[in-house]
């Protein structure tokens, strides 16, 4: 997003810090993981004075949500163009909804990116449709379409929020936050951050993705442009230590919210699940459920590699919403469909563009109609 450029490395000291001052930093430094420890000890250091302010609730206007439903007319504007225009090129000269007609639409489903098993389950049921109804024309494709792509979504619980919201009897609700470096994860949480403390809600980060030199930093950058605190350890600190840390001042002083970054790339399946087990085994030293969401960010203009980077990451801990960024600009959109149907865990989030407003909250009714309309 244009926020980061390069500049020298600082040695942190163990102790949580507060949100820094702004400063340029570089955004590709990846960093070899150091061998795990066999057991998390409780952070040795004292909270600290990380501090999080009483937020200020800010309503929502008639002309944001309206700019947000341009947002995402925009966002999906060539997924809509990219699959629409094969549809109709597809049924010309047709009357019927033929098996010549459902081949063309199989192939456009799955050259979008949709999936092959979600695929063959849609055809499936146009299929039934035209079995059921007898005769549908190719007039009535596109509102087959709508109706069980919108049925399959909501099978998944995919899309049933539509305001930044938590549980009233979870306090702090923590969220822990997974995904590879690269798919936008850390301005991930900044966006959750921004819209989280909109809604008046008080939020805490914490650093614990610490084997990039840049992760902390990015971190920082996003605490210090959202105004909320974070906790940090510096490069190389234990991530669970960081977690433990930010976790008990997110009691101590009442917050609503706590966003928790995590390692993006390790070496193997083994480390990644043996990190984040140990974090969260530490975040229920002081809050025993947490955390309460397990959210992998996903990047959607990389279509079927989404796909397997959500497999990778659901084989080493327990998954249960995910954020798709990077929708604006890629015709690469029908993955939220594949997505939310072969894993069945909802998505949560979508991000269709660069400002904090942009990651929106994944509403299935005004995903479909934007497709459609």
């Amino acid at each position: 997003m244009g926020l980061f450029s390069f500049f020298k490395k600082k040695k942190e000291n163990q102790e949580p810090v507060v949100t820094p001052e702004n400063q340029n930093v570089t955004t590709n430094i990846e960093e070899t993981p150091k061998e795990e420890k066999v057991e998390v000890a409780e952070a040795e250091q004292p909270v600290g004075t990380v501090v999080a302010e009483e937020p200020e609730v800010k309503e929502i206007t008639k002309e944001e949500v309206e700019q947000a439903k341009e947002d995402l007319d925009h966002g999906l504007k060539e997924t809509k163009r990219s699959f629409f225009d094969r549809i109709a090129k597809a049924i010309v000269g047709k009357s019927t909804v033929d098996d010549d007609v459902l081949d063309n639409l199989e192939e456009i489903l799955i050259t979008s990116d949709v999936g092959v098993d979600t695929t063959l389950k849609i055809i499936k049921r146009v299929q039934d449709r035209v079995a059921r109804d007898k005769y549908l024309g190719t007039n009535e494709l596109n509102k087959i379409l709508r109706e069980e792509i919108m049925a399959l979504l909501q099978e998944n619980n995919s899309g049933d929020g539509s305001t930044f919201r938590i549980p009233e009897d979870k306090k702090p609700y923590v969220i822990m936050v997974v995904g590879v470096n690269g798919v936008g994860k850390t301005t991930t949480i900044g966006k959750l951050a921004y819209n989280f403390k909109r809604a008046g809600f008080k939020v805490l980060l914490g650093a614990s993705d610490t084997f990039r030199a840049a992760a902390v930093d990015q971190l920082k950058i996003w605490a210090d442009r959202v105004g909320v605190p974070v906790v940090t350890q510096g490069m190389g600190a234990d991530p669970a230590s960081v977690a433990f840390d930010t976790v008990k001042s997110a009691v101590a002083q009442d917050v609503d919210v706590v966003l928790i970054d995590t390692a993006g790339r390790l070496h193997n399946k083994v480390n990644l699940m043996n990190e984040l087990s140990k974090i969260k085994k530490v975040c229920q030293k002081v809050v025993p459920d947490a955390p309460h969401e397990v959210l992998l960010v996903l990047d959607a203009s990389t279509g079927q590699n989404a796909i397997e980077q959500a497999k990778q990451f659901m084989a080493a801990t327990d998954i249960t919403a995910m954020a798709l960024t990077k929708l604006d600009g890629t015709a690469k959109g029908g993955v939220v469909i594949g997505i939310s149907d072969q894993f069945k865990i909802p998505v949560k989030y979508i991000g269709v563009g660069e400002k904090m407003e942009n990651l929106q909250i994944f509403d299935r009714q005004e995903f479909v109609n934007s497709l459609f309309d």
